[in-house]
Protein backbone atom coordinates (compact mmCIF):
# COMPACT_ATOMS: atom_id res chain seq x y z
CA UNK A 1 0.00 0.00 0.00
CA UNK A 2 2.77 2.32 0.92
CA UNK A 3 4.63 2.04 -2.33
CA UNK A 4 1.49 1.87 -4.36
CA UNK A 5 0.19 5.46 -2.65
CA UNK A 6 4.04 6.62 -3.49
CA UNK A 7 3.79 6.50 -7.04
CA UNK A 8 0.06 7.56 -7.39
CA UNK A 9 1.68 10.60 -5.84
CA UNK A 10 4.44 10.63 -7.82
CA UNK A 11 2.37 10.13 -11.40
CA UNK A 12 -0.03 13.06 -9.85
CA UNK A 13 3.24 15.65 -9.39
CA UNK A 14 4.06 14.51 -13.05
CA UNK A 15 1.51 14.98 -14.41
CA UNK A 16 0.88 18.54 -12.79
CA UNK A 17 4.38 19.12 -14.14
CA UNK A 18 3.83 18.31 -17.73
CA UNK A 19 0.83 20.68 -17.51
CA UNK A 20 1.85 23.09 -16.24
CA UNK A 21 4.97 23.52 -18.59
CA UNK A 22 2.20 23.22 -21.37
CA UNK A 23 0.35 26.27 -19.68
CA UNK A 24 3.70 28.31 -19.21
CA UNK A 25 4.95 28.43 -22.83
CA UNK A 26 1.63 29.99 -24.17
CA UNK A 27 1.92 32.42 -21.61
CA UNK A 28 5.25 33.56 -22.04
CA UNK A 29 4.36 34.01 -25.66
CA UNK A 30 1.44 36.00 -24.75
CA UNK A 31 3.04 38.03 -22.21
CA UNK A 32 6.05 38.77 -24.83
CA UNK A 33 4.09 39.11 -28.42
CA UNK A 34 6.04 39.32 -31.40
CA UNK A 35 5.61 43.15 -32.97
CA UNK A 36 7.27 44.31 -35.73
CA UNK A 37 7.56 48.10 -36.23
CA UNK A 38 8.58 50.99 -38.50
CA UNK A 39 10.70 53.73 -37.36
CA UNK A 40 11.41 56.28 -40.28
CA UNK A 41 13.70 59.29 -39.04
CA UNK A 42 14.64 62.55 -40.69
CA UNK A 43 18.32 62.52 -40.71
CA UNK A 44 20.20 60.54 -42.80
CA UNK A 45 22.72 58.07 -42.28
CA UNK A 46 25.69 60.11 -42.65
CA UNK A 47 24.72 61.53 -39.07
CA UNK A 48 26.05 58.89 -36.75
CA UNK A 49 24.52 60.76 -33.65
CA UNK A 50 20.94 61.89 -34.68
CA UNK A 51 20.46 58.91 -36.89
CA UNK A 52 22.18 56.50 -34.60
CA UNK A 53 19.39 57.30 -31.57
CA UNK A 54 17.47 55.23 -34.10
CA UNK A 55 19.48 52.40 -34.68
CA UNK A 56 20.18 52.56 -30.89
CA UNK A 57 16.29 52.43 -30.02
CA UNK A 58 16.07 49.34 -32.32
CA UNK A 59 18.98 47.20 -31.12
CA UNK A 60 18.66 47.51 -27.28
CA UNK A 61 14.53 47.13 -28.09
CA UNK A 62 15.42 43.97 -29.39
CA UNK A 63 17.80 42.82 -26.87
CA UNK A 64 15.33 43.62 -23.99
CA UNK A 65 12.31 41.74 -25.47
CA UNK A 66 14.84 38.93 -26.49
CA UNK A 67 13.52 40.12 -30.14
CA UNK A 68 10.32 39.59 -29.89
CA UNK A 69 10.02 43.61 -30.60
CA UNK A 70 11.71 44.64 -33.47
CA UNK A 71 12.15 48.34 -34.82
CA UNK A 72 12.74 48.15 -38.19
CA UNK A 73 15.28 51.54 -38.91
CA UNK A 74 14.59 53.84 -42.26
CA UNK A 75 16.41 56.89 -43.28
CA UNK A 76 14.67 59.97 -45.06
CA UNK A 77 13.25 59.12 -48.40
CA UNK A 78 13.28 55.38 -47.90
CA UNK A 79 9.44 55.40 -46.88
CA UNK A 80 8.63 59.47 -46.53
CA UNK A 81 11.04 62.61 -47.02
CA UNK A 82 12.63 63.64 -43.55
CA UNK A 83 10.36 66.48 -42.99
CA UNK A 84 7.13 64.40 -43.77
CA UNK A 85 7.22 62.07 -40.55
CA UNK A 86 4.91 63.20 -38.15
CA UNK A 87 2.33 62.96 -41.35
CA UNK A 88 3.76 59.24 -41.96
CA UNK A 89 3.42 58.69 -38.12
CA UNK A 90 -0.10 60.71 -37.66
CA UNK A 91 -1.29 58.58 -40.70
CA UNK A 92 -0.33 54.84 -39.59
CA UNK A 93 1.97 54.73 -42.66
CA UNK A 94 4.71 54.16 -40.02
CA UNK A 95 4.38 53.16 -36.35
CA UNK A 96 6.87 55.97 -35.54
CA UNK A 97 9.72 58.31 -36.54
CA UNK A 98 12.45 60.65 -34.84
CA UNK A 99 11.99 63.89 -35.68
CA UNK A 100 12.04 67.51 -34.44
CA UNK A 101 9.09 69.25 -33.74
CA UNK A 102 10.19 72.51 -34.92
CA UNK A 103 9.84 71.32 -38.51
CA UNK A 104 6.15 71.45 -37.79
CA UNK A 105 5.48 75.05 -36.61
CA UNK A 106 3.87 75.62 -39.90
CA UNK A 107 0.96 73.58 -38.81
CA UNK A 108 0.63 75.02 -35.11
CA UNK A 109 3.26 77.55 -33.41
CA UNK A 110 2.51 75.27 -30.22
CA UNK A 111 4.91 72.32 -31.84
CA UNK A 112 7.92 74.80 -31.01
CA UNK A 113 7.70 73.89 -27.53
CA UNK A 114 8.81 70.34 -27.53
CA UNK A 115 11.53 70.86 -28.96
CA UNK A 116 13.23 75.11 -27.79
CA UNK A 117 12.39 78.45 -28.44
CA UNK A 118 14.74 80.91 -29.13
CA UNK A 119 16.37 82.42 -26.05
CA UNK A 120 14.54 79.65 -24.12
CA UNK A 121 15.30 76.72 -22.11
CA UNK A 122 19.14 75.10 -22.47
CA UNK A 123 19.36 71.20 -22.21
CA UNK A 124 19.48 70.62 -19.00
CA UNK A 125 16.48 73.29 -18.34
CA UNK A 126 14.72 71.79 -21.27
CA UNK A 127 14.39 68.31 -19.55
CA UNK A 128 13.77 69.69 -16.39
CA UNK A 129 10.73 71.30 -17.89
CA UNK A 130 10.07 67.98 -19.74
CA UNK A 131 9.93 65.82 -17.18
CA UNK A 132 9.19 67.43 -13.84
CA UNK A 133 7.75 70.96 -14.87
CA UNK A 134 4.75 69.35 -16.94
CA UNK A 135 6.08 70.08 -20.11
CA UNK A 136 5.86 66.28 -21.08
CA UNK A 137 2.08 66.21 -19.65
CA UNK A 138 1.46 69.70 -22.53
CA UNK A 139 3.17 68.31 -24.91
CA UNK A 140 0.98 64.62 -24.94
CA UNK A 141 -1.38 66.57 -24.64
CA UNK A 142 -1.59 68.62 -26.84
CA UNK A 143 -0.70 65.73 -29.74
CA UNK A 144 -3.51 64.14 -28.95
CA UNK A 145 -5.15 65.65 -31.60
CA UNK A 146 -2.83 64.61 -34.07
CA UNK A 147 -3.06 60.73 -32.75
CA UNK A 148 0.87 61.25 -31.66
CA UNK A 149 2.26 60.12 -28.32
CA UNK A 150 5.81 62.02 -27.98
CA UNK A 151 8.88 60.54 -25.69
CA UNK A 152 12.28 62.42 -25.58
CA UNK A 153 14.87 60.08 -27.04
CA UNK A 154 17.58 62.41 -27.99
CA UNK A 155 18.94 66.12 -28.00
CA UNK A 156 21.97 68.05 -29.35
CA UNK A 157 22.50 70.46 -27.14
CA UNK A 158 23.70 73.82 -27.42
CA UNK A 159 23.84 74.65 -31.05
CA UNK A 160 25.74 76.96 -33.53
CA UNK A 161 24.22 80.40 -35.20
CA UNK A 162 25.01 78.77 -38.25
CA UNK A 163 27.36 79.61 -41.59
CA UNK A 164 27.65 82.49 -43.90
CA UNK A 165 29.21 83.55 -47.11
CA UNK A 166 29.79 86.65 -46.26
CA UNK A 167 30.70 88.22 -42.05
CA UNK A 168 27.57 90.04 -39.73
CA UNK A 169 28.87 93.22 -38.66
CA UNK A 170 25.40 94.76 -37.91
CA UNK A 171 21.83 93.92 -38.17
CA UNK A 172 21.93 95.42 -41.51
CA UNK A 173 23.63 92.67 -42.85
CA UNK A 174 20.65 90.41 -42.39
CA UNK A 175 18.30 92.04 -44.50
CA UNK A 176 17.40 90.04 -47.63
CA UNK A 177 19.82 87.00 -46.47
CA UNK A 178 18.44 83.72 -47.91
CA UNK A 179 18.89 81.42 -44.72
CA UNK A 180 18.03 77.56 -44.59
CA UNK A 181 16.42 77.85 -40.70
CA UNK A 182 13.77 76.05 -39.22
CA UNK A 183 11.04 76.47 -36.75
CA UNK A 184 10.72 79.64 -34.47
CA UNK A 185 13.86 80.70 -35.23
CA UNK A 186 13.30 80.94 -38.41
CA UNK A 187 9.99 82.69 -37.71
CA UNK A 188 12.09 85.62 -35.84
CA UNK A 189 14.83 86.05 -38.19
CA UNK A 190 12.03 86.40 -41.05
CA UNK A 191 11.47 89.58 -38.45
CA UNK A 192 14.94 90.97 -38.84
CA UNK A 193 15.04 90.62 -42.45
CA UNK A 194 16.15 87.57 -43.47
CA UNK A 195 14.18 85.46 -46.02
CA UNK A 196 14.14 81.44 -44.06
CA UNK A 197 14.35 78.43 -46.05
CA UNK A 198 13.22 75.13 -44.52
CA UNK A 199 15.45 72.16 -46.26
CA UNK A 200 15.68 68.68 -45.22
CA UNK A 201 19.70 67.75 -43.76
CA UNK A 202 20.54 66.08 -46.76
CA UNK A 203 19.48 68.33 -49.23
CA UNK A 204 21.03 71.75 -47.41
CA UNK A 205 24.71 71.27 -48.66
CA UNK A 206 23.62 71.47 -52.70
CA UNK A 207 21.67 74.20 -51.95
CA UNK A 208 24.22 76.55 -50.21
CA UNK A 209 27.17 75.14 -53.25
CA UNK A 210 24.42 76.33 -55.92
CA UNK A 211 23.93 80.22 -53.93
CA UNK A 212 19.79 78.99 -53.93
CA UNK A 213 20.78 80.04 -50.02
CA UNK A 214 23.70 82.56 -48.31
CA UNK A 215 23.36 81.06 -44.65
CA UNK A 216 22.66 77.70 -43.31
CA UNK A 217 22.26 76.73 -39.41
CA UNK A 218 21.65 73.43 -38.62
CA UNK A 219 23.61 71.97 -35.63
CA UNK A 220 27.20 71.43 -34.17
CA UNK A 221 30.87 71.35 -34.98
CA UNK A 222 30.35 67.51 -35.30
CA UNK A 223 27.32 67.30 -37.87
CA UNK A 224 28.39 70.38 -39.82
CA UNK A 225 31.83 69.18 -40.62
CA UNK A 226 29.93 65.83 -41.95
CA UNK A 227 27.85 68.39 -44.23
CA UNK A 228 30.43 70.57 -45.08
CA UNK A 229 29.17 73.63 -45.22
CA UNK A 230 32.95 75.45 -43.90
CA UNK A 231 34.03 74.75 -47.71
CA UNK A 232 31.16 77.51 -49.52
CA UNK A 233 30.37 79.53 -46.46
CA UNK A 234 33.84 79.92 -43.85
CA UNK A 235 32.15 82.15 -41.18
CA UNK A 236 31.02 80.28 -38.58
CA UNK A 237 28.69 81.85 -35.83
CA UNK A 238 27.93 81.86 -32.31
CA UNK A 239 25.61 81.45 -30.06
CA UNK A 240 22.72 79.95 -31.66
CA UNK A 241 20.02 81.68 -30.01
CA UNK A 242 16.59 79.56 -31.48
CA UNK A 243 18.28 76.70 -30.15
CA UNK A 244 20.00 76.38 -26.99
CA UNK A 245 18.86 72.74 -27.03
CA UNK A 246 17.26 70.98 -29.54
CA UNK A 247 14.90 68.26 -28.08
CA UNK A 248 14.41 65.04 -30.92
CA UNK A 249 11.26 63.57 -29.86
CA UNK A 250 10.47 59.66 -30.49
CA UNK A 251 6.66 60.17 -32.06
CA UNK A 252 4.86 57.33 -32.02
CA UNK A 253 0.94 56.62 -33.22
CA UNK A 254 -1.00 57.02 -30.39
CA UNK A 255 -3.20 54.05 -31.71
CA UNK A 256 0.05 51.60 -31.92
CA UNK A 257 0.99 52.98 -28.18
CA UNK A 258 -2.08 51.93 -26.56
CA UNK A 259 -1.80 48.83 -28.21
CA UNK A 260 1.70 47.81 -26.91
CA UNK A 261 1.89 45.75 -23.76
CA UNK A 262 2.65 47.62 -20.27
CA UNK A 263 6.24 46.07 -20.15
CA UNK A 264 6.58 46.74 -24.21
CA UNK A 265 5.74 50.70 -23.37
CA UNK A 266 8.15 50.67 -20.58
CA UNK A 267 10.95 49.48 -22.41
CA UNK A 268 10.35 51.91 -25.51
CA UNK A 269 10.69 54.64 -22.39
CA UNK A 270 13.73 53.28 -20.88
CA UNK A 271 15.80 52.45 -24.01
CA UNK A 272 14.56 56.48 -25.26
CA UNK A 273 15.89 58.23 -21.73
CA UNK A 274 19.04 56.01 -22.48
CA UNK A 275 19.43 57.40 -26.06
CA UNK A 276 18.53 60.86 -24.91
CA UNK A 277 21.56 60.55 -22.18
CA UNK A 278 24.07 59.35 -24.78
CA UNK A 279 23.01 61.32 -27.44
CA UNK A 280 23.86 64.60 -25.47
CA UNK A 281 27.43 62.92 -23.85
CA UNK A 282 28.22 62.39 -27.64
CA UNK A 283 27.87 65.53 -28.78
CA UNK A 284 29.95 67.20 -25.84
CA UNK A 285 32.51 64.49 -26.68
CA UNK A 286 32.75 64.92 -30.36
CA UNK A 287 31.86 68.75 -30.90
CA UNK A 288 35.26 70.26 -29.32
CA UNK A 289 37.24 68.12 -31.44
CA UNK A 290 35.64 68.77 -34.49
CA UNK A 291 35.27 72.52 -33.65
CA UNK A 292 39.48 72.32 -33.83
CA UNK A 293 39.43 70.63 -37.18
CA UNK A 294 36.78 73.03 -38.84
CA UNK A 295 39.03 76.21 -37.76
CA UNK A 296 42.37 73.98 -39.22
CA UNK A 297 40.22 73.73 -42.57
CA UNK A 298 39.96 77.25 -42.40
CA UNK A 299 36.52 78.14 -40.70
CA UNK A 300 36.38 81.84 -39.17
CA UNK A 301 34.30 81.60 -35.83
CA UNK A 302 32.46 85.09 -34.68
CA UNK A 303 30.13 86.18 -32.37
CA UNK A 304 26.78 87.97 -33.58
CA UNK A 305 26.54 91.96 -33.02
CA UNK A 306 25.23 93.11 -29.59
CA UNK A 307 22.56 94.99 -31.83
CA UNK A 308 21.51 91.08 -33.71
CA UNK A 309 20.98 89.86 -30.31
CA UNK A 310 19.14 92.18 -28.78
CA UNK A 311 16.76 92.56 -31.34
CA UNK A 312 16.11 88.97 -31.88
CA UNK A 313 15.20 88.80 -28.26
CA UNK A 314 12.83 91.49 -28.48
CA UNK A 315 11.36 89.64 -31.27
CA UNK A 316 11.25 86.49 -29.95
CA UNK A 317 9.33 87.60 -26.95
CA UNK A 318 7.07 90.03 -28.57
CA UNK A 319 6.34 86.93 -31.16
CA UNK A 320 5.74 84.64 -28.05
CA UNK A 321 3.01 87.12 -26.69
CA UNK A 322 1.71 88.10 -30.12
CA UNK A 323 0.93 83.94 -30.65
CA UNK A 324 -0.34 83.38 -27.29
CA UNK A 325 -2.91 86.04 -27.39
CA UNK A 326 -4.27 84.31 -30.68
CA UNK A 327 -3.87 80.75 -30.33
CA UNK A 328 -4.64 78.89 -27.53
CA UNK A 329 -2.55 76.00 -27.69
CA UNK A 330 0.31 78.19 -27.47
CA UNK A 331 -1.17 80.19 -24.62
CA UNK A 332 -1.14 77.16 -22.51
CA UNK A 333 1.71 75.80 -23.14
CA UNK A 334 3.61 79.64 -22.94
CA UNK A 335 1.74 80.27 -19.27
CA UNK A 336 3.82 77.02 -17.74
CA UNK A 337 7.00 77.62 -19.63
CA UNK A 338 7.59 81.32 -18.88
CA UNK A 339 7.87 81.29 -14.92
CA UNK A 340 9.73 77.93 -15.11
CA UNK A 341 12.29 79.72 -17.66
CA UNK A 342 12.41 82.58 -15.38
CA UNK A 343 13.34 80.40 -11.93
CA UNK A 344 15.66 78.47 -14.04
CA UNK A 345 17.13 81.51 -15.24
CA UNK A 346 17.62 83.11 -11.45
CA UNK A 347 19.49 79.21 -10.03
CA UNK A 348 21.40 78.94 -13.04
CA UNK A 349 22.65 82.61 -12.65
CA UNK A 350 23.34 81.68 -9.02
CA UNK A 351 25.17 79.25 -9.07
CA UNK A 352 25.82 77.34 -12.54
CA UNK A 353 27.44 80.62 -14.57
CA UNK A 354 29.68 81.25 -11.92
CA UNK A 355 31.38 78.27 -12.10
CA UNK A 356 31.53 77.97 -15.95
CA UNK A 357 33.08 81.26 -16.39
CA UNK A 358 35.77 80.87 -13.48
CA UNK A 359 36.58 77.54 -15.29
CA UNK A 360 36.57 78.77 -18.97
CA UNK A 361 38.91 81.75 -17.24
CA UNK A 362 41.39 79.04 -16.26
CA UNK A 363 40.68 76.62 -19.63
CA UNK A 364 44.17 76.30 -20.67
CA UNK A 365 45.78 76.62 -17.22
CA UNK A 366 47.72 73.13 -16.49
Amino acid sequence: MHRRSFITRAGLVAAASTAATALAAPAIAQANPKITWRLTSSYPKSLDTLFGISTELSNRIAEITEGNFQIQVFAPGEIVPGLQALDAVQAGTVECAHTLSTFYVGKNPAFAFDTSLPFGLNTRQHNSWLFYGGGLELVNDFLKQYNVHAIPAGNTGAQMGGWYRKEIKSLDDLKGLKMRIAGVGGTIMSRLGVIPQQIAGGDIYASLEKGTIDAVEFSGPYDDEKLGFYKVAPYYYAPGWWEGTANVPLYVNLDKWNELPKHYQAAIEAVSTETLTRCVAKYDARNPDALYRLVANGAQLRTFPNDVLEAAFRESRAYYTEVAAQNADFKKFYDNWLPYWQKEQVWFRFAELPFDAMASQHAQVK
